[in-house]
């Protein structure tokens, strides 16, 4: 660069940058459309999922009264349960108790 400004001509040719071609604007063209396409069913796979989430949270909430009676029964039978071993405990002490003196 310096033999041009001292008047010497350049024998490289200075680097420009590429020319955008028709061809290019239209592949730039497509590329955009195309990706327009893909936001666009992104977009309708979005607001099916969200409407389907929306159905589900519905139907949780629409069960969730016999989720609760579930709940409630299950901690019922649990404490029906440590009433029946309570139960047989005592009932098997009486037993040894009744045979202890049934022996006298």
């Amino acid at each position: 660069m310096a033999a041009a400004a001292e008047g010497v001509p350049a024998t490289r040719r200075e680097e420009q940058p590429p020319r955008a071609t028709s061809e290019d604007y239209k592949l730039l063209e497509n590329m955009n459309k195309l990706t327009s396409l893909k936001y666009l069913e992104m977009k309708d796979i979005a607001i099916n999922i969200s409407r389907n989430l929306k159905d589900l949270n519905q139907k949780y909430a629409e069960l969730q009264p016999y989720l609760d009676q579930i709940n409630m029964i299950e901690e019922q039978v649990a404490a029906l349960e440590q009433a029946a071993y309570k139960l047989d405990a005592y009932s098997k002490k009486l037993e040894a108790k009744y045979k202890k003196l049934e022996k006298r």
